[in-house]
């Protein structure tokens, strides 16, 4: 969850990771061979291993773009660490250490998702009658918030302790006479939107915390809502605003019928593979 001026953290698109490809190469290394190549074809040579040039501009080309982007000089000594620190790594015997296992799997899970189901993703359409359906259940909403912050890493008991402040908070809030306003730049921790009045513009289920946007969703222009829990902290809300579908992100309501099209598939995909696994799961295991 990155970042993002409203402090909720905007969720990825739903099952991005699953349609995303990151080739083996960048935990296998580059195409290095120790077998005879042309030496003209020979960019670097790292004990016995060589790294042709067609193998360097293939790496090369993936960052070139890239702020603060090497010149090839400066990448070719990347490379050459890169192959000395392959090479130790095979030589301490790290293939068989439990985390590279772990990622190995993980590539190559997300290389079959992309070999099953990133084609039949690439041909996804959308009509903007399913645009217009979509945005009826999820409109983009505006909301003022004051934000009791937990800090990244706090303990149980210093979440405990941001729960009972924001508590207070709301019971202040509800008798309080003052407009929503003022009382967000007494209490919020939040210094983006605080000298805003907490002001968060729209927003839609996309760029907010599912748990945060179906608070928003349930709730009445200009009523005021608490507790809600995020990873950022303790939010107590205001909405302020609903958009009519005409005005609305069309790009992003598009993503979001795109991401509940890949689910589908990759839900379809995957209840038709579990007839061919017996599946059996201790649920009381996860209590």
């Amino acid at each position: 969850m990155t970042r993002c001026r409203h402090r909720l953290g905007c969720s990825p698109p739903t099952l991005a990771i699953f349609f995303a490809v990151f080739p083996l190469i960048q935990i296998l290394g580059l195409n290095t061979s120790s077998a005879a190549t042309k030496k003209d074809d020979i960019v670097a040579t790292v004990g016995n291993r060589q790294v042709t040039l067609e193998d360097f501009n293939r790496r090369f080309n993936e960052v070139k773009n890239a702020d603060n982007a090497p010149t090839k000089k400066q990448f070719i000594e990347d490379v050459v660490r890169f192959e000395i620190g392959l090479a130790e790594a095979q030589k301490m015997g790290l293939e068989k250490d439990p985390i590279y296992q772990e990622r190995i799997k993980s590539e190559l899970y997300k290389t079959y998702l992309e070999h099953e189901l990133g084609a039949p993703a690439q041909k996804i359409s959308i009509s903007e009658r399913e645009m217009e359906d979509y945005y009826k259940h999820n409109p983009e909403i505006r909301f003022s918030h004051i934000v009791i912050e937990v800090k990244p890493g706090a303990t149980a008991s210093q979440r405990a302790e941001a729960k009972k402040r924001a508590q207070e908070i709301y019971d202040e809030v509800k008798k309080s006479k003052r407009p929503f306003e003022e009382l967000v730049k007494l209490y919020s921790d939040d210094s983006v939107t605080k000298p805003l009045g907490g002001d968060s513009g729209f927003q839609s289920r996309i760029t907010l915390t599912p748990n945060f946007y179906e608070t928003l969703q349930a709730m009445k222009i200009n009523e005021v809502k608490g507790l809600i829990e995020t990873p950022f902290g303790f939010h107590i809300v205001k909405v302020t605003d609903r958009r009519i579908y005409d005005n609305a992100d069309k790009r992003q309501i598009r993503m979001g019928v795109h991401n509940d099209k890949r689910l589908q598939l990759f839900n379809s995909h995957f209840e038709k593979l579990k007839k061919q696994y017996p599946v059996s799961i201790n649920t009381k295991l996860l209590e």
